[in-house]
């Protein structure tokens, strides 16, 4: 029967903390945990959540999954808590560290996420950060290799803005080996240390396409995705982008311009009529509620890993 294997570094706060074994050790795992193959007793193992961005799948799926591992949670709202009435960040990590036996962090700056590990002695997971979303990668993955299973022969195609989750699909497609296009507007392209990164990990640097043309993008592409145009923290930009990124919506049309067996995911919550249309979120081609379940499994099987 398949086991959780201890990971090599103890926190996950890139995707680039998995080995490529390790991911495929995590999504196999992670489907086990779906079909029920596998069950893991964390023995009342606790979970500490610091989530200074709201969220709904994110905080849902790792309370669910904890339980489901037999473990507890804790949610610190920074609003209720010291941490939001400023107390240094090395104070609240080596507190939590004597309570918490693993913590999720939703933030802002990747750099605060770093400072929480620094000083943390139990393992730190990134819940979302400016710069990354390795969970989600994770997710994503899962749901393709489900859909296609030889992930070597998948093309992934994202059109939108150059955020953290773009970040983290270039990354974790690096690390399995799968073609990543990305089609945003000029001056919305991905951070350039994440894509430099990429092309160092990629042994076949043509995987890896950045371009501002939407339609050459998901030509032959077998998997269509899509997030938000203004993240959390940009609401101030939202006009300007909306005009920016016009064009950049995933339609009939520009699913009509990808493989005819493609599938549309979308990391959510979605604003429907921009990103993407109400016809493509709930058409045939949608795996996008599967993905969201999916965050639940593939967090189940990284805690297993991290904990066992």
């Amino acid at each position: 029967m398949l086991k959780p294997n201890k990971l090599a570094n103890n926190n996950f706060l890139s995707s680039l903390d998995l080995s490529p074994d390790e991911v495929l050790h995590v999504l196999e795992l992670a489907k086990h945990f779906k079909n029920k193959k596998i069950s893991i007793d964390l023995n009342n193992k606790v979970l500490g959540l610091i989530f200074d961005k709201s969220s709904t799948r994110t905080r849902v799926s790792f309370q669910v999954a904890m339980s489901r591992l037999g473990g507890t949670t804790i949610d610190l709202d920074p609003t209720t808590s010291q941490i939001g009435r400023g107390e240094p960040i090395k104070d609240t990590a080596r507190v939590l560290s004597r309570y918490c036996d693993v913590i999720a962090i939703r933030t802002f700056d990747h750099s605060d996420l770093e400072e929480y590990a620094k000083w943390s002695t139990k393992p730190v997971i990134n819940a979302l950060t400016d710069l990354e979303h390795p969970c989600q990668a994770l997710a994503d993955f899962l749901t393709i290799h489900e859909e296609f299973l030889d992930l070597k022969d998948v093309i992934l195609t994202f059109i939108g803005d150059g955020n953290n989750v773009a970040n983290s699909l270039i990354l974790c497609g690096a690390l399995l080996g799968v073609e990543v296009r990305i089609a945003c507007p000029k001056g919305y392209e991905p951070n350039p240390l994440v894509i430099k990164k990429a092309y160092e990990i990629y042994k076949n640097k043509n995987l890896l396409k950045i371009t501002n043309d939407p339609i050459s993008a998901v030509h032959g592409a077998n998997v269509l995705y899509t997030d938000v145009w203004s993240s959390m923290g940009e609401e101030n930009q939202k006009e300007e982008k909306d005009k920016d990124f016009i064009g950049f919506t995933i339609d009939h049309n520009l699913v009509g311009n990808a493989d005819k067996e493609a599938i549309v995911l979308h990391c959510l919550p979605a604003y429907r009529a921009k990103e993407i249309t109400d016809e493509v979120i709930d058409s045939k081609r949608s795996r996008i509620f599967e993905q969201a379940e999916n965050r639940m499994h593939a967090q189940q099987a990284l805690l297993s890993c991290l904990l066992s």
